[in-house]
């Protein structure tokens, strides 16, 4: 378990840093996710630069546990915006079928994050 729990965390680290690292040099890519009444780019580089944070903190050992709680909490609070997103005419990123797929997706992610919590 330690070693499915060591590549998990490690994937979830390059993930997670790339992901807040493409909130600062794609940020309009987001845009469609942040709710218009909100100043999207600020959200954006303040989630951006938490993923990255969270996605750091996966490779020390000091800090797995708060950074794959940290994630967790991340997804849970991503979660709406994705279930919105599914109800909108036209998602945020690509297809309907796309949009569909990340929902579950959430889940997972969140799972897995659990997973790395509970086992690190």
């Amino acid at each position: 378990m330690a070693t499915l729990i060591l590549i998990l965390r490690i994937i979830f680290g390059l993930f997670f840093g790339y992901a807040g690292f493409m909130h600062f040099k794609k940020p309009n890519f987001f845009n469609g996710f942040i709710p218009n009444f909100l100043p999207k780019l600020t959200i954006n580089y303040i989630f951006g630069a938490i993923e990255i944070i969270l996605g750091i903190g996966l490779f020390f050992n000091q800090t797995t546990k708060n950074a794959s709680l940290g994630i967790l909490i991340l997804m849970l609070l991503f979660l709406p915006l994705h279930i919105w997103d599914l109800f909108k005419d036209k998602p945020a990123i690509g297809s309907k079928k796309a949009a569909i797929i990340r929902v579950p997706l959430q889940f997972l992610l969140m799972f897995l994050s659990y997973l790395i919590y509970t086992y690190s």
